[in-house]
């Protein structure tokens, strides 16, 4: 045969491939204005019509700005047709995620970073969405209507919520996925990104996303799904090679959901004698170790089978100390904790958040994980891990004696009485309960018993009846206390600030955003100031009671202030903010979004004289 034809071949494929890496290059993360950039890659037939759908119901989500009692700024806010869009700016009926921004990675309640976490894993919140029908997406729009930019991750699962069988295996697979980018306009957008093909049905999409790049609160008003039911053909080309397997930043390949072969790479046979260990014999075992410490989890893995020397490096629970394992949270499951087991046994901080859901770890698996890795934890970020109940808490609590740090945000699933077993971790320096079931009593007792607390997270916690009685609790016992967060607690009063100010001489954060019984002529505010000098982030938001006389008491007596959040005061002029600022020499975020008195022409002046300031002026059209 003639040595023509398969130079021809490789030279067309080099062609589809280059056209292939050009169009995703100049499309993805940007809005499809052109058919040639939504073209499809499957032929259907005219009678497997498209099905067009919006997202039927909200069923799990990592936090949100509003209140669970309430439907404005929640994620619930996705479900269904769009509230706003095409209109732009800061609306009620829209969804809205707790931060954006770097500001919350700078405030003194602010975690050290997990080493290891793999540089393409830069989710910080995600909403997972149901649909009626499952179809094969052909196209998914999110419409934004304030800050867009966001969504960096789009995946679909192969789990129908609504079947009564449970499903004998449950995938994930990325459809679309981006690094964080700046998008300088704030008006809305339809978002179309130019998603992946999948070989199964879906109706259940998750979204993640990073808002560390924004100005201000993203805002998300609707998710359109169009699919078909019938599974589309592939044609030819494409099935002769896939573009993400060339694909340099392909995160499904390399470090995210790309770990199908987890179990088989922590269970590898024995290796054989094969080739000798070349200079590595003659370089110091810390010296190899410091060097595998910057390779990633699978990595790691992967290199474990190279060689018997750089096995027994690679499973040294010396390389296991940190283990962050939320990025890896679409494949993780009993079978992964219990290969990890034998090399976790030195383990002081350990991520598991986003992991477990849906029946991938077991209480049976966590358990046995912690009785032989819980001994040293410090340490233990479960974040929307809906696996756990109440025997998880009460194995935390008997098998963590050491444990520090405990973050258990939005594991709304937890019954109540899950929480009296945290008493028990007298050590605690750092707990997180945004958006649990605590009830008064169980949190009463925790304050008791654990008077080494540094950092406490209360947002959102709408079991707790009277929050007064929690804050005389605070300062009673929780002398050392430098961050406290009470975001939406509903009725605490100037009788529980009080307490506060006087009992908690050392704190540095307090967020009492959307405390609606808090008001300014009762002198809580000015009393805050006055004892609380250390102050570095105060959030005030929606407090239409702050008053200059407040603002002027926070500049005489919190100088160190970075952080400050009035959205929403009326009685707020731009001569006290002048004050504020030229005292506060390290103000760096102030927010006077919805301010009455600071019109634009206010926020101009002020920050033609305070440049190194972000001011923020939130408006509606």
């Amino acid at each position: 045969m003639s040595p023509v034809f398969p130079m021809l071949t490789v030279l067309t494929m080099f062609y589809y491939i280059c056209l292939r890496r050009r169009a995703r290059t100049a499309t993805r993360g940007e809005m499809m204005n052109t058919h040639r950039t939504i073209e499809s890659n499957s032929r259907t037939s005219p009678l497997n019509a498209e099905v067009v759908q919006y997202a039927k119901e909200v069923v799990d989500f990592s936090s949100h700005y509003g209140s669970e009692n309430s439907m404005s700024y929640t994620m619930w806010n996705l479900a269904g047709v769009p509230n706003v869009f095409p209109s732009s700016g800061d609306f009620t009926q829209t969804a809205v995620f707790r931060t954006y921004g770097t500001w919350w990675d700078q405030c003194p309640s602010a975690s050290l970073p997990f080493k290891r976490t793999p540089p393409n894993f830069q989710s910080q919140d995600y909403v997972e969405l149901t649909f009626e029908q499952q179809v094969y997406p052909t196209a998914l729009h999110v419409l934004e209507t304030y800050h867009p930019g966001a969504v960096i991750r789009i995946l679909a699962c192969s789990a129908n919520p609504y079947s009564p069988n449970p499903p004998a295996e449950v995938r994930w697979e990325i459809l679309w996925s981006e690094r964080p980018t700046k998008v300088n306009a704030s008006q809305a957008r339809q978002f179309k990104p130019c998603i992946k093909q999948i070989n199964f049905p879906t109706n259940l999409i998750r979204l993640e996303v990073n808002s560390s790049l924004l100005d201000y609160y993203t805002e998300l008003d609707a998710v359109v799904l169009h699919g078909v039911k019938d599974k589309p053909v592939i044609s030819l080309k494409t099935s002769l090679i896939d573009i993400n397997d060339i694909e340099d930043d392909a995160y499904a390949e390399k470090d995210g959901c790309g770990m199908d072969s987890l179990n088989k790479k922590f269970s590898s046979a024995v290796l054989g004698e094969g080739p000798n260990n070349g200079y590595f014999d003659k370089l110091p075992y810390e010296l190899i170790q410091l060097i595998l410490n910057h390779l990633t989890l699978p990595d790691l893995c992967r290199l474990a089978q190279t060689c018997k020397l750089l096995s027994q490096h690679c499973c040294d629970p010396l390389q296991y100390i940190h283990l962050n394992l939320q990025p890896y949270w679409a494949k993780l499951g009993d079978t992964s904790l219990e290969f990890l087991q034998s090399r976790c046994t030195l383990v002081q901080w350990l991520n598991l958040s986003w992991t477990g859901n849906r029946g991938f770890i077991s209480v049976a698996g966590f358990s046995r994980f912690l009785k032989v890795c819980g001994s040293e934890l410090v340490r233990l970020e479960l974040s929307c891990s809906h696996f756990l109940n109440e025997t998880c808490l009460e194995v935390i609590s008997e098998m963590c004696p050491n444990l520090q740090a405990l973050n258990l945000s939005s594991c709304d699933k937890l019954p109540p009485q899950a929480f009296n077993h945290i008493a028990k971790l007298c050590s605690l320096k750092r707990l997180v309960l945004y958006r649990t079931k605590v009830e008064q009593t169980a949190l009463l007792s925790i304050l008791n018993f654990c008077s080494e607390l540094q950092h406490l997270s209360l947002g959102s916690c709408v079991m707790i009846e009277d929050y007064d009685v929690i804050a005389s609790m605070i300062g009673a016992k929780c002398k050392k206390l430098r961050t406290l967060d009470l975001w939406r607690c509903k009725n605490i009063t100037e009788n529980g600030i009080a307490e506060l100010a006087s009992g908690c001489p050392l704190l540095e954060e307090l967020d009492l955003g959307w405390c609606p019984t808090l008001q300014s002529s009762t002198g809580c505010f000015t009393r805050l100031a006055r004892q609380l000098p250390n102050l570095q982030k105060l959030f005030l938001t929606a407090n239409r009671s702050v008053c200059d006389t407040d603002i002027d008491e926070l500049a005489c007596n919190c100088t160190r202030l970075q952080q400050l959040d009035i959205l929403g005061t009326r009685m707020v002029s731009p001569a006290s903010l002048r004050k504020l600022l030229e005292s506060c020499k390290d103000l760096s975020l102030l927010d006077v979004s919805f301010c009455s008195q600071i019109d634009n022409r206010a926020v101009l002046e002020l920050n033609a004289s305070f440049p190194k300031v972000f001011i923020k002026k939130s408006f509606t059209q």
